[in-house]
């Protein structure tokens, strides 16, 4: 199995969304996929950072929730969301571009000021 380190796996329609964790984290069955690897599979979106629920001061607890208010009415309300450009984070989740009726949802979290871009560094301070 060579070259999977960094491997891409694809694009994959979404057949629910089970649970949102926070503003760029959430769990979702895939649409085609066998259950094994397609129930309540963890999803994070790709190339951006949202603050973090559990944050490290009031600041960022209030702004993270603003965040998870958002992707919850936006995935909510979505009729077709896809992953894009699927990988595996260090924590095996799937590492994706969220597209909901054909808009990023990552680009929607940072354009209303709810993420910021992240390339897999160090992450911003949010207090």
């Amino acid at each position: 199995m060579a070259g999977l380190g960094a491997a891409e796996f694809g694009d994959a329609r979404v057949a629910v969304v089970r649970t949102i964790y926070d503003g760029d984290t959430f769990r979702v069955n895939i649409a085609g996929w066998p259950a094994v690897v397609g129930d309540s599979m963890p999803v994070r979106i790709k190339g951006i950072d949202t603050p973090e629920l559990r944050g490290k001061c009031q600041l960022e607890k209030d702004a993270a929730r603003a965040a998870k208010q958002f992707s919850v009415r936006r995935l909510r309300e979505g009729r077709v969301i896809e992953l894009r450009s699927i990988e595996r984070d260090k924590y095996f989740r799937l590492l994706a571009e969220v597209w909901i009726d054909g808009v990023s949802l990552g680009d929607q979290l940072i354009n209303n000021g709810f993420a910021v871009s992240y390339d897999g560094g160090t992450k911003v301070v949010w207090c």
